[in-house]
């Protein structure tokens, strides 16, 4: 099917197919672009939503001593997590803080982060994100370690050394005693839906897409315009042409050459043969018109005709000889009108192999369209037309040679 379309339909689809596939791949790095810059500013949210819980945190460890005895929202975990909600209030974030050793229930790991603070024990802790599959669909996780400072171990160094209230509502063993300074102590925890940051992928997307596809729609249609009018037209136009020269016979046809490249040049060698055929069809004709005349004066029947013995030419007096017209003689074979046609044959075959050789004369019998036989002596000569073996036979007849 594709053989079958036009040089411009090919073009067209050509270049529609480059558009798709341009516009796709422009679709799909443009979404990688903007889930990268979604994903970033998640990061960094979370990190200053991070970096304020630790330092809210750390602060009140320094400043407070007694107080959280007689105001419970003081303990700087408690402070730290009600800022946290605070923080993340009427928004997608979902932030908190957990611990291996945790005493409140509120702030024990899920599976998720269970895992993450084991890697914080085993390696240089440090911050980690990731997108990980939730029963509830896709979500952004982050955490960020927290380091025990020496203000943390006023509540979770040594039992002993534990305020009163801690030592009553955390006996003696628990896990959350026993700190030392630099080590893991938790981490904060940010979660968010990835549907919500999707949704702004979406929006984003399909703004850059409108801009993006429109401008590349642009360069290809302005590609396309150049590209036809300086190569697709000017060979449509030139095949046109010869198609034209094909059905009409006429060499007059000239095409405008409107550059010197290599499609210009293309052109200007067109116009250049077509001027030399006209020139030859002229000269031709003039040649063809002479020895026709020549012909018809002759008192013998002249026949003309190709390697395979094909006539292409004959004059009156082999009309009446072969008992045809000249119209009906045309493509109608020389041999078939000689009764010894094969030794005639096989001297047009031995010049065909050997033509340093010359051709005999022979004596043969030819039967005209009536059925009359004529004795008749054919001189044969040969010449060439475009390259073309031409075979010119005259048949003189004999006297007597009729019956």
């Amino acid at each position: 099917m594709a053989r079958s379309l036009t040089l411009r339909a090919k073009f067209n689809s050509i270049v529609i197919i480059v558009f798709l596939v341009l516009a796709v791949a422009n679709a799909i790095d443009d979404y990688r672009r903007q889930q990268a810059l979604v994903i970033r500013g998640a990061v960094d949210h979370a990190q200053i939503l991070a970096h304020q819980i630790v330092q809210s945190r750390e602060y009140l460890s320094r400043v407070t001593s007694d107080e959280p005895e007689r105001n419970p929202n003081l303990i700087p975990q408690v402070a730290a997590t009600s800022i946290a909600k605070m923080m993340s209030e009427g928004s997608n974030f979902h932030v908190r803080q957990i611990s291996l050793r945790y005493r409140n229930p509120a702030n024990r790991p899920d599976e998720y982060e269970a895992r993450q603070l084991q890697g914080f024990k085993a390696s240089v802790p440090k911050e980690t994100y990731q997108v990980i599959e939730d029963k509830e669909g896709a979500l952004f996780r982050y955490l960020m370690p927290m380091r025990a400072e020496q203000s943390c171990l006023r509540c979770h160094g040594s039992y002993d050394e534990a305020p009163g209230f801690i030592k009553a509502r955390f006996p003696r063993g628990h896990i959350s005693y026993n700190y030392k300074v630099g080590e893991v102590i938790g981490a904060v925890s940010v979660s968010i839906p990835m549907a919500e940051l999707y949704q702004q992928i979406g929006i984003n997307l399909k703004y850059d897409l409108i801009f993006s596809s429109l401008i590349l729609f642009l360069i290809v249609m302005v590609m396309q315009l150049l590209i036809r009018r300086t190569v697709i037209d000017p060979i449509t136009m030139l095949s046109e042409s010869i198609d034209t020269v094909t059905r009409t016979g006429s060499f007059a046809e000239r095409l405008p050459q409107r550059s010197k490249d290599e499609v210009g040049r293309l052109i200007g060698a067109f116009n250049d043969m077509m001027e030399e055929l006209g020139r030859k069809t002229v000269q031709q004709q003039s040649s063809d018109e002479r020895y026709r005349s020549f012909i018809e004066m002759a008192q013998s029947a002249v026949v003309t005709f190709l390697g395979d013995g094909k006539i292409v030419i004959a004059n009156k007096q082999a009309e009446k000889l072969l008992g045809r017209s000249r119209q009906a003689l045309l493509g109608e074979s020389i041999f078939s009108f000689l009764e010894n046609s094969e030794r005639f044959r096989q001297e047009i075959e031995r010049y065909l192999r050997d033509r340093s050789r010359g051709m005999e004369s022979s004596i043969q019998r030819v039967t005209g369209a009536a059925g009359t036989a004529t004795e008749v002596e054919i001189a044969l000569s040969a010449s060439t037309a475009d390259g073309i073996p031409l075979f010119t036979a005259i048949l003189r007849e004999y006297p007597h040679g009729t019956s």
